[in-house]
């Protein structure tokens, strides 16, 4: 049980992070999470042992984490499964745009930070980025599975070098399953002059700028591999 909990603490932090919260609250589900996971017993044994007064530990989980995972241990225990955190549940439906936005930006190479300062700078326009994440969410059904349609579409443009937005999962969404990143091929070089290898003689071949077949006679390192756009 203390990884699922610390999965949902780190989980947290991050949201929090998205929606700009301070970094003091967000250290503080880190913080907690990863003494969860150095925890050598059960929460759920600590908790039935001592209460709530038992999962409080000083400058490191407070009342308010230790009451979220006292609600995971409950709501476990009645459902005979993984526990709810109700708090982690509205926070997930609150920001749904933005980790759309966020993962799509990632996608790009731009982390949450550069996005902040270049929405904080005009650079990005925030807002115009909302709409379709929002349609997006609504066509996929979940955070995950829009993430997951982003996802498939970056890979398979960036193999072809081509930009990308989010209306390109819309209008790629019947193709999804079928997108797939270009295949890199390499192909052989000697001294910039391609290569070419002959099964029947089983021998390298260096084809020089007039077309000649000239017997590849040197060390096998010595092959360039290049990848062909």
């Amino acid at each position: 049980m203390n990884k699922e909990i610390a999965k949902i603490f780190r989980e947290i932090a991050e949201l929090l992070n998205i929606r700009g919260d301070s970094s003091f609250h967000i250290n503080a589900y880190r913080k907690s999470a990863e003494y969860l996971e150095r925890l050598d017993k059960d929460v759920s044994e600590i908790y039935a042992e001592n209460g709530l007064a038992g999962l409080k530990v000083p400058k490191i989980i407070g009342e308010k984490n230790a009451k979220k995972i006292e609600e995971y241990i409950r709501t476990a225990s009645s459902a005979k499964g993984y526990g709810v955190i109700k708090e982690y549940e509205e926070l997930k439906e609150e920001t749904a745009i933005q980790n759309i936005i966020t993962h799509f930006f990632e996608t790009k190479g731009v982390g949450l930070q550069e996005l902040k300062n270049n929405a904080k700078k005009k650079k990005i326009i925030y807002s115009r980025f909302t709409k379709p994440a929002k349609q997006l969410l609504e066509l996929a059904g979940s955070v995950e599975k829009a993430k997951d349609a982003i996802d498939k579409v970056a890979k398979w443009a960036s193999t072809r070098k081509l930009d990308y937005a989010i209306e390109t999962v819309f209008k790629k969404w019947l193709e999804l399953d079928n997108l797939r990143p270009k295949e890199i091929v390499k192909k052989p070089f000697y001294r910039g002059d391609p290569m070419i290898w002959s099964e029947t003689k089983k021998k390298w071949f260096v084809i020089s700028k007039y077309g000649e077949w000239l017997e590849f006679a040197d060390k096998q390192d010595k092959i360039e591999w290049k990848i062909i756009e």
